[in-house]
């Protein structure tokens, strides 16, 4: 995400970076390439127009010009406007004080919103320990409703739904009567899932005002494809004037290389974005962090939210154990296997890289991540038996072309993949006894 953008601003920044000294001509050569940045990623041309003029002033200020090494102030100045621009302070939901906390759902139709409500069904599961059932109120899309009963069972909700053979299939009925439902079952909380259209219209925004009045939603949250860019903001908009929306989940997160809707939605709408979905699969949806989406545009990593991902993943018990096998020398290959598989749980190898400080879109641009090559380890070990996982050492000349032959690889790969496992037990060795390895020389060995 972002990888147009982040690429061209960190490429400025380090321009800007090698100057001893900054002058006025030097800050209006930034503030254009930046301003092109932000038009090429396709953000408000009156949210550039005012973000750079903000910019300006600041870095004119006196703790920028005719200051040694000012480029660290700049990056400062920028990723702060950046947050700003983004919303400043993450927002969250508001739960009611007497379930359920109602969330209405509104979109276009192809946004992601159905998608979208499943995904934030889950995050409500799993992060707040809440029980969530989701009402099917797009009762026009053909298969609408099926979809949302696959994807809410597959999320761990209760779906309300109603019968196409039902004589009453109005949706402001069907969302009232999930919410009795809904109250009836104790549920802590309740999202709506609404039609939607093709283009903004009456027809749509009347019928998610009468919704909107029938159920009284603690929140309204508007799903935009962020792969729209402006087309995204003007829908965001034509929904703020006419629905008055709390928030906005923004989908397909990840396809989105430019940034354009992200940047600009909160500067036209002053609706903060609360959600961001970074992925297919339902666990791909994350609390939105200005502060922290604004580090990793200027490739100063996300440190926090790689922290927030491994706790998800790794069991403390299991963090227990693991420290105890490697201070015995006791790991093996299943449990490199173990740890694979949780980092994988965690997401794109490229997105959890681009939440390290120093892994901007140029580096992993640069180091041509495959994911491909995860799936050749774990084949390459799910090939020996359980006896060569625990004794990698016994893994020489026949055994390793069975191996390969089992695993659809070659014997140069089986060979790589020993040598760098063995040259990875080394270090572990190494620091459990206290010493620092020689990464030069490991380096070299590993080639």
């Amino acid at each position: 995400m972002f990888d147009s953008l982040a690429e061209k601003l960190q490429a400025t920044l380090s321009e800007v970076r090698q100057h001893g000294t900054l002058t006025e001509q030097d800050i209006d050569g930034a503030m254009r390439e930046i301003r092109l940045a932000l038009l090429e990623a396709d953000v408000n041309f009156k949210v550039v127009r005012q973000f750079t003029a903000q910019l300006k002033e600041r870095c004119l200020g006196a703790d920028v010009i005719g200051k040694l090494n000012p480029g660290q102030q700049v990056v400062k100045i920028v990723g702060e406007e950046l947050t700003e621009l983004m919303g400043g302070a993450s927002a969250g939901l508001s739960f009611s004080s007497r379930p359920p906390t109602v969330i209405l759902m509104a979109g276009l139709q192809g946004s992601g919103k159905t998608t979208a409500t499943a995904k934030l069904a889950r995050y409500l599961r799993e992060e707040h320990s809440s029980s969530v059932a989701v009402a099917a109120c797009d009762v026009y899309r053909p298969a609408a409703v099926d979809q949302l009963v696959k994807v809410g069972a597959q999320a761990g909700a209760a779906v309300y739904f109603r019968d196409p053979t039902h004589p009453d299939r109005d949706p402001v009925e069907i969302a009232s009567w999930a919410l009795e439902r809904a109250r009836s079952e104790g549920k802590d909380v309740l999202i709506v899932d609404t039609s939607g259209r093709l283009h903004v219209d009456e027809q749509l925004m009347a019928e998610l005002v009468r919704i909107r009045d029938a159920v009284k939603p603690t929140d309204v949250l508007l799903v935009v494809d962020a792969m729209t860019g402006q087309d995204a903001v003007n829908v965001a908009e034509s929904f703020a004037e006419a629905v008055q929306f709390d928030g906005v989940v923004m989908s397909k997160l990840d396809g989105d290389a430019r940034g354009g809707a992200a940047l600009s939605v909160k500067a036209v709408t002053g609706k903060p974005i609360l959600f961001a979905s970074t992925g297919e699969k339902l666990e791909q949806f994350e609390r939105f962090h200005p502060d922290r989406m604004a580090q990793r545009i200027l490739g100063m990593g996300d440190v926090m939210s790689l922290i927030e991902k491994a706790e998800q993943q790794f069991d403390e018990g299991d963090a227990r154990e693991l420290e105890r096998k490697l201070r015995r020398n006791e790991f093996g290959l299943d449990d490199f296997l173990d740890q694979l598989k949780m980092i994988r749980k965690m997401g794109p190898l490229s997105s959890l890289l681009g939440m390290i400080p120093g892994f901007g879109g140029q580096q992993l641009k640069n180091m041509k991540v495959d994911e491909r090559e995860l799936d050749r380890i774990q084949a390459i070990i799910l090939s020996m038996t359980p006896e060569e996982r625990r004794r990698p050492e016994l893994i020489k000349g026949s055994r390793r072309l069975r191996i390969a032959r089992g695993s659809g690889t070659n014997v140069q790969q089986v060979n790589k993949l020993v040598k760098q496992f063995g040259q990875m037990r080394k270090v572990m060795r190494q620091v459990g006894r206290g010493k620092m390895p020689d990464i030069g020389a490991l380096m070299r060995n590993a080639r």
